[in-house]
């Protein structure tokens, strides 16, 4: 008897293990050490890493990326971007007008490289080699599971003339360092094994842990990024505790020591002109602000402090809390790009995007080759929420993602989501798909569940799946198990096809003095149906109608407006029927989605106005 409770003791608490998102993660910890010359735009690195096998698997090989690497001429970056400039669409070139054929023309000072000089393992010299801008270390004794190995690594590395992200000296911004990607990074081991993903385009992947980073360089340069400054009031530079008289050493270099817990990656930028602004939000976060006068003003870079400081409580209570003591707005980059505990913005514009990026890739960490969408379109999904808060507007806040899908669509060029960051075939069907499609995404299931219970979705998938490396699936059994509905299919359609949603109104007639009304399926996507009935005594019912493999239904979101549930429209029915109890002759419009949150790909169908 009690071999047999034990057994069902065992059985339940296996079972509660399992039922908990507890996925296994890798961990590292970097200590660098780093000279740079100001003067040749190159450095000397000293690196120890940390690693932590915590997977069941042993690991016979370790990789690194090397992404300095990819700014040299012939490199699979600069093969890709000549190859789009080759695809047009009308007269314009797909490449990114950022790089074009910049790499092509690099000179020898010019380009990016990042050179291992040597690499052990607990002080054992390790094979390696070098493919582009992945390195490859064969093991001489393989790191056992549950195990802890520590490499040291002396490298030298040129800092890029700037084409993307990463660079110096950027003709536009005037800013001379924006050091990202700029170290040998260790490549993600995950359930699905390696990611030694070459450097071709777009979007990372990064292993959680604890950075230790001290930077030596020309003390008339001021620096801002990832991290916690160690030793502010020897720096100064509006980093010292106020009051303090601040000491510098003796010499012509400073020494900057940052500390950053729990991040995948560590950014820095670098400029002696650079004006430092700083913004203490509540007494365990300050923010940053780091810039230069130049296209700008000081006032637009400015607002986006009191901007910052404006959103925070909003964006915390809607999509979970900023878990670090800083974060820092730095000036740099080529565009706008996120990073842990900063972001890189070659003007103001971006901020507010690239801030929230620290939810769903700094903190979330989706694989971004993988699922660059749950990134993008998570992000994009989130700033348009917030920027409507900012502006107090009460519309529709998505409707620029849905008219980018739109065009997308008809342009013929769409693929599916579950394409690779880096082999979409076109720029632009990566660009729409990951940010426009990826919004809707979200959107959409407000659509699908209720707008109240996604937010819910939202907040629990952070709770679970924060610094976890969430896939769709796990965010798909979060949605099921707070919406209560199978969305299984919402992930099928949506994400692994191109099909589209289009409904219609077919036809209307009276009988027995109540009206009836044929919808049409027109597109191959099905989806649960409001249809709005609008009176000509401007009375109104709701229609609501839930597609079959959703088993369920979302709740009442307007109780002002009473509602009528359907039987579900099974998929493969082309029409359905609803039917109110009202004549014929009183209806003045009937409205498909008069949300317009479902993404029909021809909205003219969805509404007919009767003109009496």
């Amino acid at each position: 008897m009690m071999k047999i409770l034990l057994t069902a003791l065992g059985f339940c608490l296996l079972t509660q293990m399992q039922a908990q998102p507890d996925r296994w993660q890798q961990r590292v910890k970097y200590t660098m050490n780093i000279d740079m010359n100001v003067q040749t735009n190159q450095f000397q690195g000293k690196q120890k890493l940390e690693y932590w096998n915590n997977s069941s698997d042993t690991l016979t090989r370790v990789f690194y990326h090397l992404y300095f690497n990819a700014f040299q001429p012939g490199s699979m970056m600069d093969n890709r971007s000549l190859r789009q400039g080759n695809i047009k669409r009308g007269s314009t070139p797909d490449w990114d007008p950022r790089v074009r054929d910049r790499i092509q023309n690099l000179k020898p000072d010019e380009i990016g490289y990042q050179k291992i000089l040597s690499l052990t393992m607990n002080g054992v010299a390790q094979p390696y080699k070098v493919d582009e801008t992945i390195l490859e270390v064969k093991l001489t004794k393989p790191i056992l599971p549950k195990s802890k190995v520590v490499f040291d690594m002396v490298f030298e590395a040129q800092v890029p003339f700037q084409i993307r992200r990463s660079g110096r000296d950027n003709p536009t911004t005037k800013v001379r360092y924006s050091m990202s990607q700029w170290y040998p990074k260790m490549c993600e081991y995950d359930y699905e094994g390696w990611h030694p993903t070459p450097y071709v385009g777009r979007e990372f992947y990064g292993v959680w842990g604890d950075f230790d980073v001290s930077i030596s360089i020309d003390s008339k340069y001021i620096l801002g990024g990832t991290g916690y400054l160690q030793n502010a009031n020897q720096i100064g530079y509006g980093y010292e505790d106020e009051g303090v008289k601040v000491k510098k050493p003796l010499g012509g270099k400073l020494t900057w020591h940052f500390v950053a817990p729990n991040v995948h990656d560590f950014m820095w930028a670098a400029d002696p002109d650079f004006i430092h602004k700083k913004l203490k939000a509540r007494n365990d976060l300050t923010f940053h602000l780091l810039y230069k006068t130049t296209n700008a003003t000081a006032v637009s870079w400015e607002k986006i402090l009191t901007d910052a400081d404006k959103a925070l409580p909003f964006i915390e209570k809607t999509f979970g809390a900023y878990p670090y003591k800083q974060f820092s707005f730095v000036h740099g980059g080529d565009g706008g790009m996120e990073y842990p505990m900063a972001t890189l913005l070659s003007g103001p514009g971006a901020w507010l995007h690239e801030w929230l990026h620290n939810w769903y890739y700094g903190m979330l960490g989706t694989n971004e080759g993988e699922y660059p969408w749950m990134d993008e379109g998570f992000t994009s999904y989130a700033e348009d929420r917030v920027q409507a808060f900012l502006d107090n507007a009460s519309g529709f806040p998505y409707e620029g993602s849905y008219r980018s899908y739109y065009a997308l669509v008809k342009s013929g060029k769409e693929e599916p989501l579950t394409t690779h960051a880096d082999h979409y075939n076109t720029n632009y069907a990566y660009s729409i798909a990951s940010y426009s499609k990826g919004d809707i995404f979200l959107a959409q299931l407000g659509y699908i569940t209720g707008d109240a219970v996604r937010d819910k979705i939202l907040l629990e998938y952070y709770r679970l799946w924060r610094f976890k490396h969430p896939n769709i699936s796990d965010f798909i059994r979060v949605a099921e198990k707070v919406s209560d509905m199978k969305l299984d299919w919402y992930k099928e359609y949506w994400v692994s096809s191109t099909k589209t949603i289009d409904y219609g109104i077919d036809s209307l007639w009276e009988a027995g003095g109540k009206t009836n009304i044929r919808l049409s399926d027109i597109g191959l996507m099905p989806m649960p149906l409001d249809v709005m009935i609008t009176f000509k005594d401007g009375a109104k019912e709701m229609h609501y109608i839930p597609m079959n493999l959703m088993y369920g239904a979302k709740p009442v979101e307007d109780p002002s407006v009473s509602r009528k549930v359907y039987e579900p429209w099974k998929w493969t029915s082309p029409y359905y029927t609803i039917q109110t109890d009202r004549k014929f002759a009183d209806i003045a419009v009937v409205e498909i989605d008069p949300s317009q949150r479902m993404a029909d790909v021809e909205r003219k169908n969805n509404k007919l106005e009767l003109k009496w």
